[in-house]
């Protein structure tokens, strides 16, 4: 017997996310793109209108209404795959009825990886099963901790040289940069190794803070000084640092960028 292909849906504030991710989907035919929205109230409206979404491909950072909220607000809940640039709350959010987490910018792999999840529980269960009594409660605790931002982030990373461990106070850091396969902290242009990568970073500090603007960048929003925007929308920061490092911004983050510095 042939399977039907599943509706998806996808939500994201960023257009060009929601364009690149549609290209990677047309790719699997046992997927439908039934629609897309950049506004989570957009995509509210929709999907109260239309129960037969499989699968909703969901942003959780977005501005007016995080998508824990928008979860909270549909009566049936679709299987979801969450798209974020961090997943400290996503983890949890594998109580939601949650596939997996991609994290941006989403490469093909993550990809490939939460759909070969998706397809081993096919046939999917029964919608009566998906409307767990505990999840509206579940729902508003997940959106009321991402709303008021009270989770206790680390303060210092630390940076390790032969035997000898020194810990760096994130207040100091003006970004991380990924190189060489080895990740480091920079503090007034002087690099520190650290342990952990990119993505690791991006995890577990505090996301007000700290946004990733380029696969191999982690920046602290709080030392930008100014940020250029160059030929074909091309965006540059220049830091605050003594020797006014610049630094590009991938072309998938300039809309995040511009949320968080609001410009």
């Amino acid at each position: 017997m042939e399977t039907l292909p599943l509706n998806a849906y996808i939500v994201d504030d960023e257009p060009l996310a929601v364009e690149r991710l549609k290209r990677l989907l047309a790719r699997h035919a046992n997927l439908r793109i039934f629609g897309s929205a950049n506004d989570p109230r957009q995509a509210q409206d929709f999907l109260a209108r239309n129960s037969d979404i499989d699968l909703l491909f969901l942003d959780i950072q977005m501005p007016g209404m995080n998508g824990f909220e928008l979860l909270s607000l549909l009566a049936i809940q679709p299987f979801v795959i969450f798209t974020t640039a961090y997943d400290q709350y996503a983890l949890r959010a594998f109580e939601v009825n949650s596939i997996d987490y991609l994290l941006k910018p989403i490469e093909e792999a993550q990809l490939e990886r939460a759909l070969a999840k998706l397809d081993r529980l096919r046939p999917l269960p029964q919608p009566d099963w998906q409307q767990n009594p505990q999840l509206p409660a579940l729902l508003k605790e997940l959106a009321d901790s991402l709303r008021s931002g009270v989770t206790d982030f680390p303060r210092r990373v630390a940076s390790r040289v032969g035997d000898r461990i020194s810990f760096l106070d994130l207040d100091a850091v003006t970004h991380f940069q990924a190189r060489d396969k080895l990740t480091y902290a920079v503090i007034n242009g002087r690099e520190h190794c650290v342990d952990q990568t990119i993505a690791e970073l991006e995890r577990k500090l505090d996301p007000a803070r700290f946004l990733r603007v380029h696969r191999a960048i982690l920046l602290h929003l709080d030392w930008v000084r100014q940020a250029q925007v160059a030929f074909a929308g091309k965006v540059v920061v220049t830091l605050k640092d003594d020797r006014g490092t610049q630094l590009p911004v991938a072309r998938d983050r300039v809309r995040a960028l511009r949320s968080r510095l609001e410009f």
